[in-house]
């Protein structure tokens, strides 16, 4: 539901999140050292020994710890999260985690060589943009911005802005756009987000 050069960019800097222990996660006051350290560490992940499947199955787990899901699910669902039942709501937080893993997991072979280095970071509403400039061999340099909260106490990240596109204003009109075509029914998105991951 996103066009593939929004996606690849984005996947290239959510590789960039998904590397680092609970050391990182714990650099709640600093977040411009928290995405430098998980960039670091994702090279040593995608450049380092070990077959695809190993590499998705180290990085599964570490989204869930790095990534403010939840957050970014119900900003894309955008005002359908209020309408949606409690069932649908809950149905839709399981599929929306297992799209998100998949589609990382699936692009995780692309990204070898892959590499990164820290710009500016600002501070807009109580979050963090910290600005980096991702690589890839045989590839323009992309400039991506991550948005990071440390409401929670601890940094995570509820955005990718790639070339000046938000990774979760996309999403939530893709999916806004979907429901309207199919009757304004968030049980059509799920059957969709379903056919995605094959559940």
């Amino acid at each position: 539901m996103l066009t593939r050069r929004v996606f690849l960019v984005s996947s290239a800097a959510a590789m960039a999140l998904l590397a680092a222990g609970p050391s990182v996660w714990a650099q709640a006051g600093d977040p411009t050292g928290f995405v430098v350290t998980l960039g670091n560490q994702m090279a040593a992940i995608v450049n380092g020994p070990g077959t695809l499947e190993q590499k998705r199955q180290r990085m599964q787990p570490l989204i869930e710890q790095a990534v403010d899901i939840n957050q970014i699910a119900q900003f894309s669902l955008g005002r359908y999260w209020r309408t949606a039942t409690p069932p649908q709501q809950q149905r839709y937080l399981q599929l929306f985690h297992a799209v998100l893993l998949n589609n990382i997991s699936s692009k995780l072979g692309e990204f070898q060589g892959v590499s990164f280095r820290p710009t500016t970071t600002t501070q807009r509403e109580g979050d963090y943009y910290v600005g980096t400039i991702i690589t890839r061999p045989n590839q323009q340099p992309n400039n991506v911005q991550w948005v990071v909260s440390t409401a929670s106490g601890r940094p995570l990240v509820i955005d990718v802005i790639a070339e000046g596109t938000s990774l979760r204003l996309t999403q939530r009109s893709d999916y806004a756009a979907y429901i309207s075509r199919n009757g304004n029914s968030v049980d059509a998105l799920l059957v969709a987000m379903q056919r995605q991951v094959g559940a």
